[in-house]
């Protein structure tokens, strides 16, 4: 009983510290890249840009402003939500796997609790943005909720496809785990047709990615030019801080998501690294550059290149557009092994 207790008292103590780790990691790279996102569209669009650590020291600066409560809000709730966002966003980077390593927390969540987890800084955001009883927030918080419903779709369908076909691998075990996923590579269990079939599905993870980051052209609950910053408009120093990093924190984990449903493979076992350190040392700055590939490709190259959605144009993108796409791309993965069988 002493040595379990010990165990368990060991576990706990492993899982705070390393959580805390996680989370202080993925805040700084996700800045990081934020610096660099915003640096390279600026050359693209033919500007200077700020310089890389601006991110860092926006963060600094507005740790240092007042935080000010508008009359009329629900100051608890007003406070409450930036808080819920970065916990949440903070919890994400558990249960998916990094820097080449096994998620910490992967073997108490899968697939369908990273879902959810993605929906709970999305809710944070609206219900701060009604709880500071501005208009242009209220409207924002609406633009949000649409959204967010209109993404949840081709997103699940990825994921259910990439599950379904993990499932029929003889001796595989939970198809949901990003752990099982990690070990069965979409791509090495697919013919020609399930090839097709998956990159349609990769690109509307992609599609989906700008969504969950909030980024040009599916900004439309910011959209400053029309609603003066929406969510955001009332929140200030600490708060606003907060919001800001949940914001850097989602868009590395989501890019993160992509990399271990699409590209899960590490790097020390094609060069022939069996040494535990340097093995690591290599996978991980591989799993940098590729996550820093998906955020360009999926930030910073659209943001570039496209202007704001409508409302109406955004939703019908996710819910009509990106939702058959995933679904010709299930179909195709289902046809493939059909054929192969």
């Amino acid at each position: 009983m002493n040595l379990l207790g010990e165990n368990i008292w060991l576990n706990g103590v492993i899982i705070v510290f390393g959580s805390a780790i996680l989370v202080f990691i993925g805040g700084a790279f996700g800045m990081l890249y934020r610096g660099v996102d915003r640096k390279l569209v600026a050359h693209m669009q033919g500007r200077i840009g700020p310089p890389i650590v601006q991110p860092f020291r926006d963060v600094r600066k507005l740790l240092m402003k007042e935080n000010i409560i508008p009359d009329g809000a629900i100051s608890w709730l007003f406070n409450a939500a930036p808080f819920l966002a970065l916990i949440s966003t903070g919890s994400l980077l558990l249960f998916v796997p990094l820097f080449g390593q096994p998620a910490l927390l992967g073997r108490y969540g899968d697939m369908i609790l990273v879902l959810y987890l993605l929906i709970i800084p999305s809710l944070a955001f609206v219900v701060g943005g009604f709880a500071s009883s501005s208009p242009y927030a209220t409207v924002g918080a609406q633009r949000e909720m649409i959204i967010m419903m209109s993404y949840e779709a081709p997103l699940a369908v990825v994921a259910l496809g990439i599950a379904w076909r993990i499932s029929q691998v003889p001796g595989a075990g939970d198809p949901f785990l990003m752990s099982t996923i990690g070990q069965y590579p979409i791509w090495n269990l697919l013919g020609p047709v399930g090839v097709i079939g998956a990159v349609l599905m990769l690109f509307t993870l992609i599609v989906v990615t700008v969504g969950e980051a909030a980024k040009v052209p599916f900004d439309v609950a910011e959209a400053e030019t029309e609603i003066a910053g929406g969510l955001l408009v009332e929140y200030s120093g600490r708060n606003l801080s907060l919001f800001y990093l949940s914001d850097v924190i989602k868009a590395f984990a989501m890019s993160s998501l992509v990399v271990a449903l699409f590209i899960p493979y590490n790097l020390s076992p094609v060069l022939g690294i069996t040494a535990a350190v340097g093995g690591g040392i290599i996978d991980g700055l591989f799993f940098l550059v590729k996550v820093f590939v998906v955020m360009f490709v999926s930030i910073s190259l659209i943001r570039a290149g496209m202007a704001r959605f409508k409302i109406s144009q955004a939703s019908t993108v996710y819910v009509l557009a990106m939702t058959v796409i995933a679904l010709v791309g299930m179909l195709l993965i289902w046809a493939d092994f059909v054929i192969r069988v």
